[in-house]
């Protein structure tokens, strides 16, 4: 990879968390109008038809059958668990404090890669996890007033989605991205439509809430798209630590359009959080470049 790519990864990376992010908001904007339930069903469903369409057009729809696969259904299940838990949180945390708990997600992920596959992760990068708890304790606060149910469910999330982004890896080569994506959406949307009922029922859509989760849609969809394409353009060790910037886009996007501004330990759990990220990503691009050091130092003459 050359710079310029990883320039050009880095900043389709910091888009993608952009777009999320904005997704994100225009839930927020609509959860005090509309159940989880209900959100899910909109915003799946006008996502769905987005990606489909592009699916379509790219060929990149399959028989049913290739989906069949194990992996495939555990990701999915981790998306439904993280899409329900994260709406219902943003009905009363802070958009801010959501994201800065969302920052574990990286350590979340090498802990599950240890634990369930039996990848090799030394005890540099076990000392970053323990860090980056620490910080989300410090965010939560768990038996102070900074504590809720709404921030432990956040953390449930954030679980789940290890688990969707764990089960991606192992997904057959063979299957599309862009149809993994479709899939998912569909189900999402599905599940949200079981889930009106239970939920709270249907409340009328007034345009203002359409229009909000329309955007959601169109970016939660850019996102998706800008993420792949910023993994097939950088080096994965440098593009990755980009993610982050979604905690700068949701301090913005908090204060400008929903007047949430962060508190002090908020900030200084997300410090510690990011931080003890950072620190696992240059451990893990130091692991991988030691190996590929030694193969060229035996090639040399």
């Amino acid at each position: 990879m050359t710079k310029n790519d990883n320039f050009k990864g880095a900043l389709l990376i910091s888009l993608a968390m952009a777009g999320f992010t904005l997704s994100d908001a225009m839930i927020k904007l609509v959860t005090p109008h509309m159940y989880t339930g209900q959100i899910m069903f909109v915003r799946g469903a006008i996502t769905s038809v987005l990606i489909f369409a592009v699916a379509w057009k790219l060929g990149a729809l399959r028989p049913p059958r290739v989906l069949a696969d194990r992996y495939l259904l555990l990701r999915t299940l981790g998306e439904i668990v993280a899409s329900i838990t994260y709406i219902t949180a943003l009905g009363s945390l802070p958009l801010p404090n959501a994201s800065a708990i969302l920052q574990m997600l990286p350590l979340a992920v090498t802990m599950g890669a240890a634990v369930f596959f039996g990848e090799s992760v030394g005890w540099r990068r076990w000392g970053a996890i323990l860090v980056g708890l620490i910080g989300v304790l410090i965010i939560i606060r768990p038996g102070a007033e900074g504590f809720t149910v709404s921030a432990l469910l956040v953390v449930v999330s954030v679980l789940a989605a290890a688990t969707r982004d764990l089960a991606t890896r192992r997904i057959n080569p063979n299957i599309p991205s862009l149809l993994i994506s479709a899939v998912t959406a569909l189900v999402v949307t599905m599940v949200g439509a079981v889930l009106i009922v239970p939920f709270g029922g249907w409340k009328p859509v007034a345009a203002f809430d359409l229009g909000a989760l329309t955007i959601g849609a169109l970016a939660l969809f850019g996102g998706y798209q800008a993420v792949i394409m910023a993994m097939r353009t950088g080096d994965m060790s440098f593009v990755a630590p980009f993610r982050y910037t979604s905690l700068i886009w949701s301090i913005a996007l908090g204060a400008f359009m929903l007047g949430e501004f962060p508190d002090t330990w908020m900030l200084v759990g997300s410090a510690i959080v990011i931080a003890a990220g950072l620190y696992a990503f240059n451990r893990e691009r130091q692991r991988h470049r030691a190996p590929a050091m030694a193969s060229d130092n035996q090639l040399a003459p």
